[in-house]
């Protein structure tokens, strides 16, 4: 067992605790990994609000980066000492899974919601001998150490900074995926982007890496469009200022962007997105509504060959697509350095709360180190 300091969320919207638990070592195919940092997702706090009920008390964090400390002895891939990026959990062969679907694997909930092991166990204990939900999109990395999955993790070169790869494994693949995955926009061709916030800059990164000509920022908080101005958008839009579906037509002759991408999980704005594609256009839905929420769209906006899809981290496969961007970013063509805000882990609910309220960007929390007892 180690005994680690992770921040727990004991009640529905209630603030994270920095406590010391008892962590397992790791099983067979686990790896055990001493975090550097942590992104802070807005499924994270989705989750502490119990928009997807992920049983509380839980250990949170999805976007983990670290050091491997110790394998499982089934594990081939990964030795002490490796440098990974923590991303999301699949089976590995379902169908959708052999067919490099991985966001659409069958067992995608249970696997990154549940707070369990697939045999229902938690690697987690409190002081108090209580099970703390733990293996949070396989890693839980809220934490001084974590437990993932050797299939969920991706080496990364030892010569990048650790601490801003973490947000790499799910909201920035996530936003650039949508658009050079999922959407793949020839050059020349036009995208509005709904709500840019880092998962929506990340998708004007690479709408730009990608030669679309028209990019339209879509958002509320001028600080997000100025940023998206210098990151790649060629026109930036405030709905305060008026209809974005009617300056969007405005912008591109009447007809419409040919895609658009909708990042705030509000069904009026994915109606919007819709509404602002020409005829045979696509809009992809990456944002992430609470369950059960409702949308109401015009049927004869479908009709005209308009394609409405979701997509989930970016129709990517990590171990493939992680070292593309960090390619990408040495070369200074996807700045996404440029999203992140350092906070120390004793800040994590200001991190928190910071993200709630669009005071910036992309937070990323600072782990210490654990003791192994």
């Amino acid at each position: 067992m180690y005994v680690i300091h992770a921040a727990i969320v004991r009640e529905k919207a209630g603030p994270l605790r920095m406590e010391r638990l008892q962590l397992e070592a790791p099983r067979d195919d686990e790896v055990l990994i001493e975090v550097v940092a942590t992104g802070v997702c807005h499924t994270d706090i989705a989750v502490r609000d119990q928009y997807y009920p992920v049983p509380l008390p839980a250990v949170l964090g999805h976007e983990g980066a670290g050091i491997v400390k110790e394998i499982g002895k089934a594990v081939t891939r990964f030795a002490p000492g490796d440098h990974v990026v923590m991303s999301f959990s699949t089976c590995g062969h379902c169908q959708n899974c052999l067919q490099a679907r991985n966001g659409y694997c069958k067992d995608l909930y249970a696997l990154n919601f549940s707070g369990r092991r697939v045999d229902g166990s938690t690697p987690l204990l409190d002081a108090s001998g209580q099970e703390v939900s733990g293996f949070f999109f396989s890693q839980s990395s809220f934490s001084t150490l974590a437990l993932a999955k050797e299939t969920n993790l991706v080496k990364v070169p030892k010569d990048v900074p650790l601490e801003l790869m973490g947000p790499l494994g799910c909201g920035i693949q996530t936003g650039a995926g949508a658009v050079i995955n999922a959407l793949k926009p020839e050059a020349g061709s036009s995208i509005a982007i709904f709500g840019v916030g880092s998962v929506g800059l990340a998708a004007v990164m690479a709408a730009k890496l990608v030669g679309c000509s028209t990019i339209i920022a879509v958002d509320m908080n001028p600080v997000r469009l100025e940023k998206a101005l210098e990151l790649g958008a060629t026109t930036v839009l405030n709905p305060s200022d008026g209809d974005p579906v009617a300056a969007i037509q405005l912008l591109t002759g009447g007809e419409g962007v040919q895609f658009s991408l909708e990042c705030t999980a509000l069904p009026r704005v994915l109606r919007q997105a819709i509404e602002a594609l020409r005829q045979t256009g696509v809009c992809g839905l990456i944002g992430a509504a609470a369950l059960g929420t409702e949308v109401t769209l015009d049927m004869n906006n479908i009709l005209f060959g308009r394609t409405l899809r979701g997509i989930i981290e970016g129709d990517s496969i990590p171990e493939v697509f992680i070292p593309r961007m960090i390619e990408l970013w040495r070369q200074g063509l996807f700045p996404f350095d440029s999203l992140i805000t350092f906070y120390p882990q004793d800040e994590i609910n200001q991190a928190v709360l910071d993200s709630e309220h669009g005071k910036v960007l992309k937070a990323v929390v600072r782990f210490g180190s654990g003791s192994a007892q």
